[in-house]
């Protein structure tokens, strides 16, 4: 078995390794790269192998980080069977059919704006390459062990990071290869913790936070509460760039468990996202994946996704209508870094009052908007315009969805016999740290994976 890493290998978007084992080839993962406009460039550039040679794509989870990519993949020439956790499998065109309508309507912007002679702007993909994707989808449940091709078997594992992620587990030449897709924190709502597995060949880990540990997720939750009532007694609105799969349900399940305590009822609540109603149907159709604290919340008054005050925006009328509110207003939108979406026309109407609170709780990948704000910039530009910063920007870290160096520890040492380990999905920071950790501990050699590094198992 031969693990070719080609993305998330120094940065934490763009996943996708390729695995050659028993005669096939097997994709993890085919995200997209997220950042700055450079960054996001390179999604155009040519694959580092042939398309049409992968046998079998192997999705960990349903983030546009892990699948952005899968529709270039398909056009290019993949024809095999793309396999993923079932309610990953439901997410998956929800995401990226969003995906592709935001890719068109920019690409249809900057032809707009083209001068002559300039080439013609076109989209990575379109909703009718995603169509094609979704032909080749395969779910499978968490538990089951499946031979996707001959002499290569699969199995999930729950990695408690988002609805359907997935831990990967490989068999193929007498060895096996554990991949830990994006592992979330114990103790995260709604979700249940990540499986643990206990032998490996070789292991490849995320190294998201690999450099620190989350605070307590309580001490969290009162420090927003607290965030929430400044803002209410400074007359102010509240705005939350949020993914609208794992961030968006966890802050409703929290509005719901301190609907009392936070005095909610009294503010109006939006879910500014055309694909939220979806994925809030997909979440309600798979509670048995919740854990059990979650299925009592949903059972309770009120229920996460049925706040009487909340109101989820489809269409774009609905969600301009938000930006004549000034106070009691608290908006949740994607996307996550702040780099495309909806959240951005609130920036626009918003950023430069003082009364405004935007509220990071994610990961804020280099280059983006998001990351430029949480460093202090005092100007940024939104849709070609300069804005003045003059909102108040709270960073609320321990809402993360992936695990902390502590967890990615307790995951690691969980196997017998130390496995040899790779870290990838993280920042040279973040994995060296992580490697420090747990070269001293344990005394073995953990690499760093770079683009186009191979390691043999």
């Amino acid at each position: 078995m031969r693990v070719h890493f080609h993305g998330a290998a120094g940065e934490v978007t763009g996943s996708m390794h390729l695995v050659e084992a028993a005669g096939q080839r097997i994709l993890l993962d085919c995200g997209m790269i997220q950042g700055g406009r450079a960054a996001e460039a390179r999604n155009f550039d040519a694959f580092p192998f042939d398309p049409a040679s992968i046998d079998a794509l192997v999705v960990s989870h349903a983030h546009i980080d892990h699948i952005g990519r899968i529709p270039r993949l398909v056009w290019q020439g993949f024809r095999g069977p793309v396999y993923i956790q079932h309610a990953g499998a439901e997410l998956l065109p929800v995401m990226l059919l969003d995906a592709a309508s935001l890719a068109e309507n920019d690409a249809e912007r900057e032809n707009r704006r083209r001068r002559p002679g300039e080439p013609e702007a076109m989209p990575l993909f379109t909703r009718e390459d995603v169509q094609q994707v979704l032909e080749q989808v395969r779910p499978l449940p968490y538990g089951e062990r499946r031979q996707i091709l001959p002499g290569v078997e699969i199995a999930f594992r729950d990695a408690g990071h988002i609805l359907g992620s997935s831990i990967v587990e490989v068999w193929a030449d007498a060895r096996k290869l554990v991949y830990s897709g994006d592992l979330g924190p114990h103790g995260t709502p709604i979700l249940r913790d990540p499986e643990q597995v206990r032998d490996a060949d070789l292991v490849v880990m995320e190294a998201t936070y690999g450099d620190r540990n989350h605070r307590d997720r309580l001490d969290t939750i009162h420090e927003f509460g607290e965030l929430l009532e400044q803002a209410w007694n400074g007359r102010g609105k509240v705005l939350i760039p949020a993914f609208a799969v794992g961030r968006s349900q966890e802050l409703l399940y929290w509005f719901a468990r301190h609907w009392d305590e936070w005095q909610l009822a009294r503010w109006r609540i939006f879910l500014d996202s055309p694909m939220a109603a979806k994925v809030v149907a997909i979440y309600d159709r798979h509670q048995a994946l919740f854990d059990a604290d979650a299925r009592g919340v949903w059972k309770g008054h009120p229920s996460p996704f049925r706040l009487p005050n909340l109101h989820i925006t489809g269409s774009t009328a609905e969600s301009m209508a938000i930006n004549r509110i000034e106070n009691g207003a608290i908006v949740i939108a994607g996307s996550g870094m702040a780099n495309g979406g909806r959240i951005l026309h609130h920036f626009r109407h918003g950023i430069d009052r003082r009364d405004t609170h935007v509220v990071f709780v994610g990961y804020q990948a280099e280059g983006t908007l998001g990351r430029r704000l949480v460093d202090g910039a005092k100007w940024v530009r939104i849709h070609g315009h300069d804005h003045r910063v003059n909102a108040r920007i709270h960073t609320i870290g321990g809402l993360s969805a992936h695990t902390d160096q502590r967890g990615l520890i307790d995951w690691y040492e969980g196997f017998e016999g130390r496995p040899p380990l790779v870290l990838v999905h993280g920042e040279d920071r973040a994995r060296e740290a992580l490697a420090g950790e747990l070269g001293e501990r344990h005394g073995i050699d953990v690499r760093l994976a770079r683009p186009g590094m191979v390691v043999e198992v």
